[in-house]
């Protein structure tokens, strides 16, 4: 980070940031009240980081404000569980993120990135086409946490050309 520089910075989180992220991921994720439970705990993500890597945002106090989990499918990037603490959300973290992201995966090799989005959160995929994403498809809800009675969800593919 450049010296005099007010940017949180953007890393690799490691194992030891695990108990830090999972009550700030879970905060960002409480607006999802049709699921059951919290988004994640220390298990998930530990098993997430061992087949991924999750980019954080750390505030000057060294604070995580952010996060995403990536993967690398062929030649495609994969995004994940985009987190903003609700407090700093509006503020641009997550476009720094998804920098940062395509970066990471453009350096692997990769010509697209993909991400998805449940579809009851309506508000998602005109988030994601801000940030040059475009919906390609539909896949089956999969979740450790289940849904509640009498809902419907899916997910819409959401792709990126690098």
């Amino acid at each position: 980070m450049p010296a005099g520089s007010n940017l949180p910075l953007v890393r690799a989180a490691e194992t030891r940031d695990i108990p830090r992220l999972v009550p700030m991921i879970n905060a960002a994720f409480a607006v999802e009240t049709f699921l059951e439970g919290t988004r994640t705990d220390e298990t998930r993500l530990a098993a997430m980081m061992e087949k991924g890597a999750i980019f954080v945002a750390e505030s000057l106090g060294g604070r995580l404000i952010a996060s995403v989990y990536t993967e690398l499918r062929g030649n495609r990037g994969y995004l994940g569980m985009l987190a903003v603490e609700p407090a700093q959300q509006g503020h641009g973290l997550a476009r720094r993120l998804l920098a940062a992201c395509e970066e990471h995966f453009r350096g692997l090799g990769c010509d697209a990135i993909e991400i998805t989005v449940l579809n009851l959160r309506q508000e998602l995929p005109a988030i994601y086409k801000r940030f040059g994403f475009v919906e390609t498809g539909t896949e089956e809800f999969r979740s450790p946490q289940r849904l509640k009675e009498g809902l419907d969800c899916h997910c819409i593919v959401m792709t990126k050309r690098l």
